[in-house]
């Protein structure tokens, strides 16, 4: 399938700034499971207050980040100095016993066990906030139970607030109670709450405890979700053990194992990865239970196998950047590429994946065919910009200057104008503090209200519809129906104090998940921007290769790579198997053709 002077050819397409690997093809970045990436350190937040009731609680819940370091730091060139970056975080409760109740408290908890959550809370809530002069380890007590009385009254978000406080205190009298309501808040908030971080709070043997015939479906789901928590914070290896002791039983092994494919692939270790995606594939062969969407994730698994041979069957040389491409493991990249449903999401995709793969393999009339079924009317809202860049080094390859440039032309002439259309709504939201608004502008396009150019509208949905950000503004969403909810409560309860507090930690939760949905829905764009200004500045690097190609001027290892007339006769030629016949494209597409087009390539170059 290789090409024998394939070395020479890649030098050529990495003379173009490194054009040879698209950006889904490198080690780091082979999958995108819509998931936090592991490659963003662990956030930052401050470590949540230490006080009881919902509305102290509400400033730990919702964000991400573990503690901070303090100590050791040395000024440059000057002598240490001690430096304690929570010095204005409260210090962590020691522990405490709980003594005698006083009447009040011993009240509040009857009405727990008799399941009047609402008075209950009410009652509970006084005893947390000192009313009623109990000590220490019975306002412990009370705020656990509060937390309880507030998730059967489904404020799931004020719960888990109050949750979170626990789970900061490892001192609490109930942290290891609170390792099961952490579980049970994960199904009933999405996961841009962010219970992952909680639970990391925990150890393994905090999780063995439910280990146990009665309570195993919660010990499987506690390990995916600590296996979550390592592999965000880069313990690629412990996120791994963590996730396989998921059980195929479980609603979380089809998870577990794309999170164990993507561990491996982090750690550069391609075999395992691969294996982890094909129990996806058998386990959805063999009817596991709790997938949402079968057909997708299979599809999804095939991709991910794709992307992790591709990535591995190439090589760059750190010193002279050339390539080296592992044939078997690129074969099988395209099998698993191929295998991709045309009805799926992700067929476009690996089309456009796989045109890489066939340019790596010099199987240019294969990886041409892929682009003109890309660019097909059947896809108007396909926006694959970077495939004229492939198209036209291609082309610069078989020395075709004409067909390069002009390819590199019309890609200017399209491309341009909408990087500058994008530029301008991106230039409305500058500066600081604009998350909000970005977010607002989010739920535009998603509702078809935003006032969009026609040629940027398609772009701007795909760049702004992928599933995290979908996960987002479903936490939004969600606080919103919480919040209705609470308004229709007794208005003895919205009017009491503990009710301040709730609706306080509602609308602090919710600023806070429209500021982070803004904030990843801007990085998105701005990605889109980054990726289409690359994809510009390549095609005109491709342009100043022909202008000292045609004055013969071009690098030496350049113009070894490219292929030579006798070579074209070979590798450029379209040969149908015992399958399939030849049919001439005579300008009008067939939905039955898309992903069957070749093109022939025929070299100018004088060798």
């Amino acid at each position: 399938m290789l090409r024998k002077r394939l070395v020479a050819v890649c030098i050529l397409a990495a003379a173009t700034s490194g054009v040879v690997l698209p950006r889904y093809a490198h080690a780091q970045e082979v999958i995108d499971l819509d998931e936090e990436a592991a490659k963003q350190p662990p956030k930052k937040g401050g470590k949540a207050p230490k006080k009881g009731g919902a509305k102290g609680a509400a400033k730990g819940a919702g964000k991400g980040g573990g503690d901070k370091k303090a100590g050791g730091d040395k000024k440059a060139g000057g002598e240490g100095v001690d430096i304690d970056l929570d010095e204005d975080s409260p210090a962590e409760q020691g522990p405490v016993v709980a003594g005698q109740m006083t009447e009040e408290a011993a009240a509040a908890k009857k009405l727990f066990d008799r399941e009047r959550w609402a008075e209950a809370a009410q009652a509970l809530h006084r005893v947390t906030n000192g009313e009623t002069g109990d000590d220490a380890g019975n306002k412990q007590l009370a705020q656990y139970y509060l937390a309880i009385s507030l998730y059967r009254l489904k404020f799931y978000q004020a719960s888990y607030a109050i949750f979170s406080v626990i789970a900061d205190n490892k001192n609490h009298l109930k942290f290891k109670e609170t390792l099961l309501w952490l579980a049970k808040l994960a199904t009933q908030l999405p996961e841009p709450a962010d219970i992952v971080e909680r639970v990391g709070k925990y150890s393994d043997e905090q999780v063995a405890r439910f280990d146990n015939d009665q309570q195993r479906d919660l010990y499987w789901q506690l390990n995916y979700m600590l296996g979550r928590y390592k592999y965000r914070n880069r313990q690629y290896e412990e996120a791994i053990r963590l996730f396989q002791k998921v059980d195929r039983r479980s609603e979380y092994y089809v998870k577990a194992q794309f999170f164990t494919g993507i561990s491996y692939v982090q750690l550069r270790k391609s075999v395992p990865a691969v294996e982890a995606f094909q129990r996806i594939e058998k386990s959805l062969e063999e009817g596991v239970e709790g997938v949402e969407d079968e057909a997708r994730m299979r599809d999804l698994a095939y991709l991910s196998m794709a992307r992790t041979y591709y990535s591995a069957s190439i090589r760059l040389d750190p010193e002279t950047n050339a390539p080296s491409v592992d044939e078997k493991k690129l074969s099988a990249a395209v099998k698993y590429w191929n295998q991709i449903d045309v009805a799926s999401e992700y067929w476009l995709d690996a089309l456009f994946e796989q045109s890489w793969a066939y340019f790596m393999a010099g199987d240019y009339p294969h990886a041409l065919g892929n682009i003109h079924t890309l660019q097909s009317p059947y896809f108007p809202n396909a926006f694959y910009p970077e495939a004229d860049v492939l198209k036209a080094v291609i082309y610069f390859a078989n020395c075709n200057y004409d067909a390069a440039t002009i390819v590199v032309a019309r890609f200017n002439k399209k491309y341009v104008p909408i990087k500058d259309e994008l530029e301008k709504i991106l230039k409305r939201f500058k500066g600081a503090n604009q998350e909000e608004p970005f977010f607002k502008f989010l739920l535009e396009v998603r509702e078809g209200k935003a006032q969009l150019d026609p040629k940027i509208r398609p772009i701007v949905e795909n760049a702004l519809s992928d599933r995290q950000l979908l996960r987002n503004i479903e936490y939004v969403r969600v606080l919103d129906d919480e919040m209705g909810r609470f308004k229709k409560a007794p208005p003895s309860f919205r009017g009491s104090s503990l009710g301040q507090q709730v609706e306080d930690s509602l609308k602090l939760a919710r600023d806070l998940a429209i500021r982070q949905a803004g904030e990843l829905a801007l990085q998105r764009y701005q990605r889109n921007v980054d990726e289409l200004n690359e994809h510009l500045r390549n095609g005109e690097k491709i342009l100043i290769d022909i202008t000292a190609a045609q004055r013969n001027l071009l690098d030496e290892k350049i113009s070894k790579g490219q292929v030579s007339k006798a070579e074209s006769k070979i590798y450029g030629v379209v040969k149908p198997d015992e399958e399939h016949v030849l049919w001439p494209f005579d300008g009008e597409y067939w939905r039955d053709e898309l992903g069957f087009y070749r093109q022939v390539v025929e070299s100018a170059c004088g060798r």
